[in-house]
């Protein structure tokens, strides 16, 4: 009776389910509005958490010594900015007129990678690889239509993020400025709303989170980082157009896992293949091996065992986000992964583990 009852209890929450989403999707245009307002505060909170997991320890550093917190991070901030200040100053107008001239350029440069089509074409190796009756070339030029309209899609919805651009300016800071104020005070806050019989595995895996989110924030910065070094050191040595500007967008884009690298290697491929068919090869070859002293040296030592997920899944899970949330899902999605990971673990361990060890 219990088995039977349990059951047409799962059915009606499997019937349910299926009800709320049917009702969501006739409805879902209402949500519209909505779902705008929350993505423009989601940012800046989003950009707020980044900053103060990058600046935290900086803050920390300067207690030690001493420091009151309020003024340490006033000192931050300063700091922070007079960087700001000198990055849009000293390197923005460089890579703004590097980003000008690739736009201008663009139609130059397909207009080139065509003419070294129809050069291959020609070529008496290449038509014996590929005979006119057996390959159709014209599929070629269909992808390339394709990948410049998902190219066009992906420039539409910067400029819709760079319209919100401003109130993420301004919200950002105030959100960075109390997180980093009151930020240490939070987890004892959950903590002491939650009842005497979980508090101590409250705060434990709420001190999992704070280590998790830390180490991937950081840790990811600094392989970023490291991986443009490697990157720009390598096109100068080759002499790549837009050196600077195609390493920032791969730094940048390799803060998605696996995509990232792939969708940032196509501008710079495309941009060598049309200086010469030697140079995109040695492009190709510097972004290879960037990312492998990347992945096998640099990664490991930065985060050791503590992002161990199989990298099928981070395959599926970024390639799932950005079905259904976009850039910023596939973005969040890793640390969000880890989370829930704790989060599995610890409920696992207080409620599953005794009953699963005795079946």
């Amino acid at each position: 009776m219990i088995k039977l009852n349990r059951a047409i209890q799962i059915a009606l929450l499997v019937t349910l389910l299926f009800v709320i989403v049917f009702l969501y999707s006739k409805v879902s245009h209402l949500f519209t509005s909505f779902f705008s307002l929350i993505q423009i505060i989601f940012v800046p909170i989003l950009l707020a958490a980044f900053f103060f997991y990058l600046l935290r320890p900086v803050i920390g550093f300067m207690m030690k010594y001493r420091i009151k917190r309020i003024v340490s991070i006033l000192l931050v901030f300063l700091v922070f900015s007079a960087i700001v200040v000198w990055f849009v100053l000293a390197m923005l107008p460089m890579l703004q007129r590097q980003f000008i001239s690739l736009i201008e350029n663009a139609p130059h440069f397909f207009d080139t990678i065509g003419k070294q089509i129809n050069e291959l074409l020609e070529n008496e190796t290449i038509k014996s690889i590929f005979p006119a009756a057996d390959f159709d070339w014209s599929t070629v030029s269909n992808y390339i239509n394709k990948g410049l309209s998902s190219v066009n899609a992906y420039i539409g919805s910067l400029v819709s993020f760079v319209s919100n651009f401003t109130i993420v300016l301004f919200i950002t800071p105030i959100i960075l400025f109390f997180l980093l104020k009151e930020g240490e005070k939070l987890p004892a806050r959950i903590v002491n709303g939650t009842p005497n019989r979980f508090k101590d595995d409250v705060k434990e895996m709420l001190g999992d989170f704070d280590k998790v989110l830390s180490n991937f924030i950081v840790g990811r910065v600094l392989v970023n980082l490291a991986l443009g070094v490697l990157m720009y050191i390598g096109f100068v040595i080759i002499d790549l157009p837009y050196a600077l500007l195609l390493t920032t967008i791969a730094v940048f884009a390799n803060f998605i896992p696996f995509v990232g690298a792939i969708l940032s290697s196509v501008p710079i491929v495309i941009v060598a293949l049309v200086d010469s068919p030697s140079k995109a090869i040695w492009s190709l070859v510097i972004i290879l091996a960037a990312q492998q002293i990347q992945d096998n040296l640099i990664a490991p030592y930065i985060f050791g065992k503590q992002l161990n997920i199989h990298p099928l899944t981070t395959i599926i899970l970024v390639l799932g986000a950005g079905k259904m949330g976009g850039i910023i899902a596939m973005i969040i999605v890793i640390p969000a992964y880890l989370i829930l990971k704790v989060i599995a673990i610890k409920v696992y361990q207080l409620f599953m583990k005794e009953k699963w060890e005795k079946l």
